[in-house]
C-alpha cells in the first residue's frame, strides 16, 4: 500500500517536536514515511525523495527560518501542511511561525500551532484532508473528538464541577 504521509524535519533535534503528530497519525492508522531532509543542508536529497516519494500529502516541521515547508511546496502540487517550531530561544518560534505562514500567492502551506501541539495538529488536519479520499477516517475523527470531550467530562466529575 502506498504511504499516504510523507514527515520530514530538517534536523536530528527536531525529532521530539513531531513525536505527537507521528502518534497520532499511527492512531488514524495512517501510513507515513519519516525522514530527516534540510532544504538548506541537503537539497537534492529532498528533491530527489519528493519526486520518487508516493505521498498524498506532506508535512514539515521546521524552526529558525523555516524553509523546509516552503520547498517541498515549491516542488510539488500535493498539499503541505508545515509545522513552526519553537527552536530559537530568542524568538520562541514567532519567526518559523511568520516564514511558514507568510507564503506567496500561488505556492500554500497549510501551518498549524507552534511546537510540539502542532505535530498533533498537523496529523489531525492531515486525516481531515485524506478523509475525503478515504471516508473510514472521517468515523475514526469523530471517535477522536468525542474522547477529547469526555476528557473534559470526566475531569468536571473528578473535581466535583
Amino acid at each position: 500500500m502506498a504511504r499516504k504521509v510523507a514527515v520530514i524535519v530538517g534536523s536530528k533535534s527536531d525529532i521530539p517536536y513531531i513525536e505527537g503528530c507521528l502518534k497520532t497519525l499511527q492512531e488514524f492508522g495512517i501510513e507515513y514515511d519519516f525522514k530527516i531532509i534540510s532544504a538548506h543542508r541537503t537539497p537534492e536529497l529532498l528533491e530527489k525523495f519528493l519526486k520518487e516519494s508516493d505521498a498524498e500529502l506532506f508535512i514539515a516541521a521546521a524552526g529558525y527560518a523555516a524553509h523546509l515547508p516552503g520547498v517541498i511546496a515549491s516542488k510539488t502540487t500535493k498539499p503541505v501542511i508545515g509545522i513552526p517550531l519553537d527552536t530559537s530561544p530568542l524568538m520562541g518560534g514567532l519567526d518559523a511561525l511568520l516564514s511558514i505562514v507568510q507564503m506567496p500567492p500561488g505556492i500554500p502551506v497549510a501551518t498549524v500551532t507552534v511546537g510540539k501541539a502542532g505535530g498533533t495538529n498537523a496529523a489531525v488536519l492531515a486525516a481531515q484532508i485524506l478523509s475525503l479520499k478515504y471516508p473510514a477516517l472521517e468515523e475514526k475523527l469523530k471517535n477522536y473528538r468525542k474522547k477529547m470531550a469526555e476528557k473534559i467530562l470526566k475531569a468536571n466529575e473528578e473535581l466535583n464541577l
